[in-house]
């Protein structure tokens, strides 16, 4: 059901429960975009407010929560088994911390303590942080989104509206030119999708460009995350985007951007496992045991002459 259709979360629970066999619900538990603060959230993709006791009244149900939906990603991960990861980097699994994050929409990061038996997620809202560019075609990436959105955040670059801006930079600094097909196919459809589709295959030059850079951001990125949650490994989910993460790691560029600290993992977003995440205290305790790898050759960046701002830094 798109979300866009209906004008609260309220009206797409109602029609969610009268399409099947209506029992007792005891308790409810929602992952949502964007911070959840004393039970309550306003989403920034939606005109939706989500209020846990509006929510429980509407079900109805007694126990009713919001969460992050990061939050209720990183819960659902022990849900996995070991044939629905993708490795990216091998590693031996140590104790400590594992680190989330998801691009889809926008940019989601979560951070997993782990203390003894326990494990506490905390969301963050670590996808609006600065971009921070390594190179000097970041930095001219830096520079266009300037211009149009004044601070840049990595969630600019890192999403499917970011992949279109990276797009947008690489074809209108001349860095590749733009097919006529492909331009009629994005503007009759979803542009992040028609990149993501003609990126992979290799059948657009700018496209594959474009996914690469993509996904060079996204694994310089998610070693940044892993950075402050040192432990035993972190794990990489991918949203609507997921296509993006599988092609980091079929051409290695998302691999060899990550610091070699422990061991990344890959999980595709939609599963139903991550999508009806369980709560903290009902996840499930199972340790990852073995390890899937894959490693093609992929799209290279084609050599780039900066495009100097004339605007003050």
């Amino acid at each position: 059901m798109p979300s866009r259709e209906f004008d609260s979360l309220e009206a797409i629970v109602e029609r969610f429960l009268v399409a099947g066999p209506r029992g007792d619900i005891t308790a409810a538990c929602v992952g949502i975009a964007g911070p959840v603060v004393d039970g309550r959230a306003v989403t920034p993709n939606l005109p939706w407010v989500v209020d846990e006791r509006r929510l429980a009244a509407a079900i109805p149900a007694p126990r009713v929560r919001l969460l992050n939906d990061l939050e209720a990603t990183a819960h659902g991960i022990w849900a996995l088994g070991e044939d629905e990861l993708v490795s990216l980097q091998s590693g031996t699994l140590r104790r400590g911390n594992l680190a989330v994050i998801a691009a889809g929409t926008g940019l989601g990061e979560a951070i997993v303590v782990i203390d003894g038996g326990r494990r506490t997620v905390f969301a963050t809202e670590g996808g609006h942080a600065d971009f921070a560019p390594r190179s000097e075609l970041e930095e001219d990436l830096l520079r266009y989104l300037r211009k149009e959105f004044g601070r840049v955040s990595y969630e600019r670059v890192l999403s499917g509206p970011g992949l279109v801006n990276v797009y947008r930079f690489l074809r209108d600094t001349g860095v590749a030119g733009e097919s006529s097909p492909t331009a009629e196919r994005m503007a009759a459809g979803d542009p992040a999708a028609v990149i993501t589709e003609l990126g992979l295959d290799g059948a657009d030059r700018l496209c594959a460009m474009a996914l690469a850079l993509f996904v060079s951001v996204y694994g310089a990125e998610a070693g940044n995350l892993a950075l402050k949650a040192p432990g035993r490994g972190r794990r990489d989910r991918g949203g609507r985007d997921r296509a993006a993460d599988f092609a980091g790691a079929q051409s290695g560029v998302l691999r060899r951007r990550l610091p070699r600290q422990g061991p990344a993992r890959l999980a595709d977003g939609d599963h139903p496992r991550l999508r009806h995440a369980e709560s903290e205290d009902r996840a499930p305790r199972r340790r990852p045991r073995g390890r899937l790898s894959v490693e093609v050759g992929g799209p290279e960046m084609a050599p780039h002459t900066p495009q100097r701002s004339s605007r003050p830094e």
